[in-house]
């Protein structure tokens, strides 16, 4: 997420000047449900387009509007600069956490991706 992001706005009032690419982005980031995520690379693979870094950046520019902290990366640590907004939606939609090691600088806790981690599929809501 940054700072050009549109985060008061909904999609729709904006949805005119989005590429199509990153609307299509931003429609998977709202179909994974509470709890869950999936990585910027699953993402691009559910899209059969792009790539890690090509999510990425659509999240980056136009996430604010989207559950943004339901895409990750893939080693699970919280998005830097947005740790604590996030930590505080996974918390409030009961995302599975790994305790962070009191060694790892500020303590803060990443995403348990082995359980938190949705394969897009129907039948994938709720936790395992």
């Amino acid at each position: 997420m940054s700072e050009q992001s549109p985060a008061g706005d909904t999609r729709e009032e904006y949805a005119d000047a989005l590429p199509e690419y990153a609307e299509r982005v931003l429609e998977v980031a709202e179909r994974i449900p509470p709890g869950r995520v999936m990585t910027y690379g699953d993402v691009a693979e559910w899209l059969e387009e792009g790539g890690p870094r090509q999510v990425g950046r659509v999240m980056s520019l136009y996430g604010g509007a989207v559950p943004w902290w339901r895409v990750v990366r893939a080693d699970g640590v919280l998005l830097p600069g947005h740790e604590l907004r996030a930590l505080a939606h996974y918390r409030a939609e009961g995302t599975p956490l790994k305790e962070a090691a009191r060694s790892a600088e500020g303590h803060l806790p990443r995403i348990d991706m082995r359980r938190a981690r949705w394969d897009g599929g129907t039948g994938a809501v709720g936790h395992t």
